[in-house]
């Protein structure tokens, strides 16, 4: 964390304690100020008594983010960050919470405030009144929610969506705590500030941002002296401020030892290929990519077999190939990997088929349901919902028809069957995390193929109990071949895709693997 960064946290929790300060002496010492403020809550309890079913949602309110609910939530949270390697975004949230739940309980027993007296009568509160704990707690919590938020959601909409979900969520229980009388309105406001004053004198010293993955490594033997000639291709549009990022690659490629990068932005005209050419033939020693699958996909095709690494900064919707190779999607990391990470030699597979170039793909193909879901995709949702216009599409296409299909592994006899898609992935995990594939791995020599034939609605479930849970099993439900060389011939047109991206129909795809063609930087 910055001087800067940590200054503005001390400034707030300087405000926030200063405002808290004065609330509590008021509310404990000189009431008048305030008690015409606070004798609104009466008129809010009176209203709501009046409203039976309000009534019964705001004791549901009460239990839910009460003490147990609210530490269940904190648990919950701080697993899942510890589950993604976020460390310390998860001792902040710890510290955070006990912090705010310790001063909650030791300011009421300090200040003594008396709960009003006109309280809701079913499962009436007698112990003090200011700060309220609902509200410190949901207050808390909230801001650790919009922090993360702002570190790890780079959809603006998405993010901005989620943080009026918190401030709708934490307002809704202050609410609650008013009219049912349990505190005066100042009670929850006093909650916030004392919840706000923790929040930012922990962020001041707990920085929540991912540290460096490589910087406490020793650094890798080099096999022969490099200029350290930098080179990144940009997609402008998958990156919020291109000016910030331009700063953030500059500044981290000082730090390691890397010369000032040369920069390119990519096209509608050329998604990543003639920057891939240009960025080869100027001598560079490293590419950084940053762009979803499609501009990846580009860049990585022309420069495999120059024996260049390629550094990549997910910033697409699906961000397959970055997830498959364990690069974090949180761009700082991202950048961290790509500049002092290992090169590792992964598989590219070559394809063709009718009424198409041949091409290349790094993580998937497939034919029927699947290339339906990204054909359906509505581009303006995508731009605002990022992987909920898939889930859509997804359901729209459910049922899409099966079709007759002609398989053919390596020189093996061909294979007839019935499915709703045929899959060829170089990797495990595709869209959403799901391990259709769990046996591949993208540096085998070796492409994995699943037929999936859901014979009715309902199929669909049992087809994903077993594909989550990684079974083995193979029927008519769901089959699975591997191969060097897959050829796929379908009875009618049918919808394709490429690493997400829809080419349109046909009725054939030839795929080849061909083996430890690219280097890519991975995680140490």
């Amino acid at each position: 964390m910055t001087p800067a960064s940590r200054n503005r946290a001390l400034g707030g929790a300087a405000l926030a304690a200063a405002l808290f300060a004065v609330l509590g002496f008021f509310v404990t010492r000189d009431r008048a100020p305030l008690d015409a403020f606070d004798t609104e809550g009466r008129r809010l309890e009176d209203w709501a008594d009046d409203q039976a079913l309000l009534v019964d949602v705001l004791r549901f309110v009460e239990v839910a983010f009460g003490t147990i609910g609210m530490t269940v939530l904190t648990v919950l949270l701080a697993l899942v960050l510890l589950l993604r390697r976020h460390r310390w975004a998860a001792l902040l949230v710890v510290v955070v919470m006990s912090v705010t739940s310790l001063a909650t309980t030791v300011l009421k027993r300090w200040l003594g405030r008396d709960r009003p007296d006109w309280q809701d009568a079913l499962g009436e509160h007698v112990n003090f009144s200011f700060p309220s704990g609902h509200a410190s707690s949901v207050a808390a919590f909230a801001a650790l929610l919009v922090m993360l938020l702002v570190l790890f959601v780079r959809r603006t909409s998405l993010r901005r969506l989620g943080i009026v979900a918190v401030v709708a969520w934490w307002l809704l229980v202050c609410l609650d705590r008013v009219l049912l009388g349990r505190h005066f309105p100042t009670d929850v406001i006093g909650g916030s500030l004392l919840a706000l004053t923790v929040f930012f004198l922990a962020l001041a010293f707990i920085d929540p941002r991912p540290r460096s993955i490589a910087g406490k490594a020793e650094p890798l033997p080099e096999v022969y002296a490099s200029e350290k000639r930098l080179a990144v291709i940009l997609n402008p549009i998958k990156v919020e401020d291109v000016g910030q990022f331009r700063s953030l690659v500059a500044s981290m490629a000082a730090e390691s030892g890397w010369s000032e990068p040369t920069w390119q932005y990519t096209t509608i005209e050329d998604p990543g290929t003639g920057m891939a050419e240009r960025a080869a033939v100027s001598g560079a020693d490293l590419v950084i990519v940053c762009g979803g699958d499609g501009t990846v996909r580009e860049v990585c095709a022309e420069l495999a077999g120059t024996g260049i690494p390629v550094g990549i900064i997910p910033a697409g919707t699906g961000n397959l190939l970055a997830r498959n190779l364990g690069i974090p999607l949180y761009i700082r990391s991202a950048v961290d990997i790509a500049l002092n990470g290992q090169d590792r030699a992964i598989d590219m597979v070559e394809v063709g088929g009718d009424a198409m170039e041949d091409t290349h793909f790094m993580v998937m193909a497939g034919m029927g349901f699947d290339a339906a879901i990204m054909e359906g995709v509505n581009e303006d949702i995508k731009k605002r919902i990022g992987w909920v216009a898939y889930v859509i599409s997804g359901l729209k296409s459910l049922m899409f028809p099966a079709v007759r299909v002609e398989i053919q592994i390596d020189d093996d006899e061909p294979t007839v069957h019935r499915a709703r898609t045929v899959l060829v992935g170089n990797v495990g995990f595709l869209q959403a995390g799901m391990p259709l594939l769990p046996d591949a791995t993208i540096d085998d020599g070796v492409l994995d193929v699943v037929i999936l034939h859901p014979r009715k609605f309902l199929s669909w479930i049992p087809l994903a109990v077993r594909v989550l849970a990684k079974s083995q099993t193979v029927d008519e439900l769901i089959d699975r071949r591997t191969g060097s060389r897959v050829r796929i011939k379908a009875a009618t047109d049918t919808p394709r895709q490429l690493d997400g991206d829809s080419i349109g129909v046909g009725r054939e795809l030839r795929m080849e693997c061909i083996h430890g063609r690219l280097l890519v930087r991975v995680p140490r």
